[in-house]
């Protein structure tokens, strides 16, 4: 079976990752790229040995797939002229900024692949995770970075904690019944840190941290559940699992996990998606859900916001 031919629509920080991989992977073949900015897509272009296509159009009718890693606010532009061309379609998380974007690549993407990027998803500790996790009573998740001035056109909570909102939801399998939040912005107009509690209709609660005016990186999950407890941390991809016997005996397993890169582990889902035309794992309505609870989560921030606001100035 002959390669993929892929192009990258956007040349920045992400673009340049999934360019890599692109060219690493021996099952694809990266046909170019797309840029609004010529210089950088030529840059980008000379440093991957591809092609700079001077339209999305144009790299549009030269390749059989197309990942789109550019800003948010233009996901559904771009995202569904690839898909209305014939391409399939690897678009980054968030899917867009918003739900009628989101439902515009959904409804773009009929008879076509629409994979979104929530990365997590294959990181290996994760799928290591996920194959304990029975009955999810509580998680306890934080996400934090150090600032950097990317993608600060949205904010942490679609920046950093829809990772984890994506994650809980698939394994809770409900959508939450109550959400409280409160978030502050500190070195962005937008919030650059949150903290969340959601509630689910059968007793499961989450307690979600993200920042990114954090001075230290940490990616950590924990899963408690009857007679266990599971943890994972994101970045070192390992994890361990306690649990209690009937004889109240007290048991610590490691982790199975086999370490790989997940750009790489999503790469080869999206091209098994597209060879064999079976649905991603990470699809438009699983995005669109995400997208959703993340733009509910950030209402409940603006309430607190003017909540404190108002407080303050009483004072």
């Amino acid at each position: 079976m002959s390669a993929v031919r892929l192009g990258v629509a956007g040349a920045g920080a992400f673009g340049r990752n999934h360019l890599r991989v692109i060219r690493e992977s021996g099952r694809a073949e990266l046909a170019g790229l797309f840029d609004i900015d010529a210089a950088r897509a030529r840059e980008a272009a000379a440093e991957f040995g591809c092609q700079a296509f001077p339209t999305l159009g144009a790299m549009a009718a030269s390749v059989d797939a197309a990942i789109v890693a550019t800003p948010t606010n233009t996901h559904a532009e771009v995202g569904c002229a690839l898909l209305e061309a014939g391409c399939d379609v690897l678009i980054e998380k968030p899917i867009a900024p918003d739900l009628e974007s989101a439902a515009r690549l959904i409804d773009a993407s009929a008879g076509r692949v629409l994979q979104v990027g929530h990365l997590e998803r294959f990181n290996p500790a994760v799928t290591a995770l996920r194959e304990m996790v029975t009955t999810p009573l509580f998680f306890e998740i934080h996400r934090m970075s150090l600032f950097t001035p990317r993608s600060l056109d949205v904010d942490v909570v679609l920046d950093l904690m829809i990772h984890d909102l994506d994650l809980v939801l698939s394994m809770v399998g409900e959508e939450p019944v109550e959400i409280r939040a409160a978030g502050i912005s500190i070195l962005s107009r937008k919030v650059d840190i949150a903290n969340v509690r959601l509630a689910f209709p059968h007793g499961c609660v989450a307690n979600l941290t993200a920042s990114r005016v954090s001075t230290e990186k940490v990616r950590k999950m924990r899963v408690f559940q009857p007679r266990q407890y599971l943890s994972i941390d994101y970045a070192r991809q390992d994890g361990v699992c306690i649990s209690v016997s009937p004889r109240q005996e007290i048991g610590f397993q490691p982790f199975p996990v086999r370490k790989n890169e997940p750009l790489k582990l999503q790469l080869d889902s999206f091209l098994d998606c597209v060879t064999a035309r079976t649905p991603p794992l990470a699809g438009g309505r699983e995005a669109a859900l995400a997208l959703r609870v993340a733009l509910d989560i950030l209402a409940k921030i603006e309430v607190h916001a003017k909540l404190v606001a108002d407080s303050l100035a009483s004072r």
